[in-house]
């Protein structure tokens, strides 16, 4: 994707919360769910929005939901559980979640997801999550969640969105979390102004920014942790360029330096 003049030219982007979602239960109808609080909200979606929607809600309704009475520890989730006095149980649906363990101290775990996802316990979550026994996975293909989001909602209103499925994930060398894209439909995953000249001639070679990223990381702003408000409307943002998945957004192999 190259950066267009007009898309740089952009100096401004609105960002809504949806107000309206009630708690999802397996089974539920995503599309509907946000079809119902737009017209409760009377708000309307309009073709290039973006909508960036946390992954709990598409994992809720998608029933990627654990009891964990209904989860026997191994033996290695009681060792990491002695540790730390938490639930050896939680330990083993994260250890079952992990295609790698990146990293083990103190009972912290950094491990990579079947998604190529890098992030603490494999994305396991027991926040906003309705039962005190119950823990919340990511989904098992976000992408395709996004997608079905998106063709779902072109269907009932007659709009051509992009979609973002978010989570909230660690940086390294960085304090705090940061929402970032985990499921991606209908625009790029980067901009990329390589080739290009800066004000001054110079030619970049190493500027391509995560717009998808920085997308959901700005939509938290008004989705919070808090507010039960797990959906926002991104409006302003303008894109071109072919579609991409959040898969793109994982690095090689061969260029990450911290395998």
């Amino acid at each position: 994707m190259v950066v267009s003049e007009r898309m740089d030219r952009a100096n401004a982007v609105q960002i809504f919360g949806l107000d309206g979602i009630p708690e999802v239960r397996p089974g539920d109808d995503v599309v509907e769910l946000i079809v119902g609080a737009l017209r409760a909200s009377e708000a309307k979606l309009q073709s290039g929005d973006v909508l960036v929607v946390t992954h709990k809600v598409v994992s809720k309704a998608e029933g990627r939901l654990v009891n964990l009475n209904d989860v026997e520890p191994s033996p290695f989730a009681y060792q990491l559980a002695a540790v730390t006095n938490r639930d050896p149980r939680h330990y083993e649906v994260i250890l079952r979640e992990s295609a790698r363990i990146v990293r083990m101290d103190r009972g912290l775990i950094i491990s990579e997801t079947r998604h190529g996802f890098v992030c603490a316990n494999a994305g396991v979550d027991a926040s906003n999550v309705d039962g005190a026994n119950v823990v919340c996975l990511q989904p098992l293909d976000p992408d395709a969640s996004a997608r079905r989001i998106r063709e779902g909602l072109q269907a009932r209103l007659d709009v051509s969105v992009g979609v973002i499925i978010t989570d909230s994930f660690g940086r390294t060398w960085r304090n705090g979390v940061v929402n970032v894209a985990i499921g991606l439909s209908g625009l790029p995953p980067f901009a990329d102004y390589r080739g290009q000249h800066d004000p001054n001639g110079y030619e970049l070679r190493a500027s391509v920014l995560a717009i998808a990223d920085e997308l959901a990381s700005a939509a938290e702003l008004v989705m919070g942790k808090l507010a039960r408000r797990p959906v926002a409307i991104i409006r302003g943002f303008w894109w071109e360029g072919e579609p991409g998945t959040a898969r793109d957004l994982i690095m090689d192999r061969e260029r990450d330096l911290f395998r």
